[in-house]
């Protein structure tokens, strides 16, 4: 769907034809692609194989039949044409236009896009789903609302994630303050691929839009994937859970699951329970170092294995991180001083 809307977006050459058949009070049935399966779907009309233009889409429609595109969208190959597809495929849509529309998509596995003449819309149909192509004006008004509670919610899981930071120096992380950082992580996540659609719908439109949407997530994915490496448990007999079983879990959930922190915590692999949620957790480190600047990933990976957690990694002088492989003398300093920097910053932060 999302590189359908990509095609049939503001700014495109589809996307002006189509406006042009709306403003001409004339309907339209454009199938996006072209194979042996829509060949013998297609009856009567014209081959033309000319390239595609935003005038002759318009010019074309008048015909009051279908019209298909070849699968880069660069040419019409045919116009004027009476899609038959298998009537025996269910749809719910009514009219002859749209339930025509709606088979020809499933039959073919192509997008195909319906103009209605009486209700002045564009529908988009693809593998099953149906998508009415609003205004620019209307979609941009909805990003902007969602990228103001984007802001909002970036900000609390700063300050959740900077609390989270000066516990973990502290070793005083429970899994209560885990499930409040992972929970933030994700509802941030959800906010920015809701409005990542938005960008793509928008086209052309949605260009400072994208700036302000990558500006604000900048490190959340990977932040989210580091949180769930230092915290989820260690496996045991009864139960067992990797990192990407807890990304996964996390994904899953429902946005009323996503509220309950009890819910978040038994994603990531704990019980949930009110007792779990005040038992004391200890991190292995990777979130940290990973703040840490020109550190390479293979070396935190080594530095995580040989130390076992974060308290060690901290107690560790200059010659003891030496004896991890990698590590020559520069970098062990490196890693002395920015764990340094980083546990006094995040003191600081909490305290003053």
């Amino acid at each position: 769907m999302r590189a359908s809307l990509s095609a049939v977006a503001p700014g495109t050459g589809l996307r002006d034809g189509l406006e042009r058949v709306l403003r001409g009070n004339t309907g339209g049935l454009i199938v996006l692609g072209s194979d042996k399966t829509v060949e013998t779907l297609c009856s009567g009309g014209f081959v033309l194989d000319v390239e595609f233009t935003a005038t002759r889409l318009r010019e074309l429609c008048k015909l009051d039949g279908g019209i298909v595109l070849s699968s880069d969208l660069s040419k019409i190959l045919r116009a004027g044409v009476q899609l038959v597809p298998d009537p025996t495929i269910p749809t719910e849509e009514t009219g002859t236009r749209h339930r025509t529309a709606d088979r020809v998509s499933k039959q073919v596995g192509f997008p195909v896009v319906s103009v209605s003449q009486s209700m002045r819309l564009i529908a988009l149909y693809v593998d099953g789903h149906r998508r009415v192509l609003e205004d620019s004006a209307a979609i941009l008004s909805r990003a902007n609302q969602a990228l103001a509670t984007l802001e909002r919610y970036k900000l609390r899981l700063d300050e959740v994630a900077g609390t989270l930071s000066a516990l973990e120096i502290e070793d005083l992380v429970t899994v209560r303050d885990v499930s409040a950082v992972a929970q933030r992580l994700e509802m941030v996540r959800r906010i920015a691929t809701e409005i990542a659609e938005y960008v793509v719908e928008l086209g052309t439109d949605g260009r400072l839009l994208a700036l302000q949407l990558d500006e604000l997530i900048a490190g959340v994915e990977p932040e989210r994937e580091l949180v769930v490496r230092d915290y989820v448990p260690e496996p045991t007999a009864k139960r067992s859970r990797t990192v990407d079983e807890a990304l996964h879990e996390l994904n899953v959930l429902t946005h009323a699951e996503l509220l309950e922190l009890p819910t978040v915590a038994r994603a990531l692999g704990y019980t949930g329970s009110p007792e779990t949620l005040d038992s004391a957790v200890s991190p292995r480190g990777f979130r940290l170092l990973a703040k840490v600047p020109r550190l390479p990933g293979a070396i935190i990976d080594r530095l995580v294995e040989h130390f076992g957690g974060l308290q060690k990694l901290l107690a560790a002088s200059v010659d003891d991180l030496q004896t991890v492989d990698g590590v020559g003398e520069a970098r062990a300093r490196s890693v002395r001083e920015g764990l340094s920097r980083l546990a006094e910053s995040s003191i600081l932060e909490r305290y003053v």
